[in-house]
């Protein structure tokens, strides 16, 4: 029985793959009956996990491929979402009837050379200093402009802005399925 909420093919994949690590401790192996194109396809993915109210439960991802493939992409980010975010506890088996899943399927980052080339809606960031490294994914509710994206993904990173700014910013798109 599904208890987690989710439409979308690589959704449900990632709900399958949470409810059988939460309830049985197994990661399961991709199945055929999953669209081709999860097998086909290499791309970094984030899974977002919201509570019933909104707010955030979970967030893990990379943002270029790890796997062999994008079902084991999301596979390992979701695991890593409800059991490994390091600001939550592991999701246990009688929080899954109140958690939403998300799926972000990233395209490749592309440095930017002008703060103007951001949108916050439009683009997700990384920025980086030195090996530092922080992501923000876009659309997210309440970042509205740019200096507040940077920010907040500069803070993930550990980058003191703006009295230290990153090397590099790059932008990159989603697609985001619920």
């Amino acid at each position: 029985m599904i208890t987690l909420k989710g439409e979308h093919p690589y959704v449900k994949w990632a709900i399958e793959v949470i409810e059988n690590y939460i309830k049985h401790g197994k990661r399961i192996e991709p199945h055929p009956r999953l669209p081709k194109e999860l097998f086909e396809r290499k791309a970094g993915a984030f899974v977002t996990l919201h509570k019933l109210d909104g707010s955030l439960r979970g967030c893990i991802g990379t943002f270029l491929p790890t796997q062999e493939n994008l079902a084991l992409e999301i596979r390992e980010n979701a695991i890593a979402a409800a059991t490994r975010d390091p600001r939550f506890t592991p999701v246990t088996p009688n929080e899954l009837d109140d958690i939403v899943v998300s799926v972000d399927v990233l395209h490749e980052p592309v440095a930017i050379r002008r703060i103007e080339e951001l949108d916050p809606k439009k683009y997700g960031i990384i920025v980086v200093s030195g090996n530092r490294r922080g992501l923000l994914l876009p659309d997210i509710e309440g970042v509205d402009d740019v200096e507040e994206q940077i920010r907040i993904a500069c803070w993930k990173a550990g980058i003191m802005y703006p009295y230290e700014k990153p090397e590099i910013i790059y932008k990159f798109t989603v697609e985001r399925y619920h």
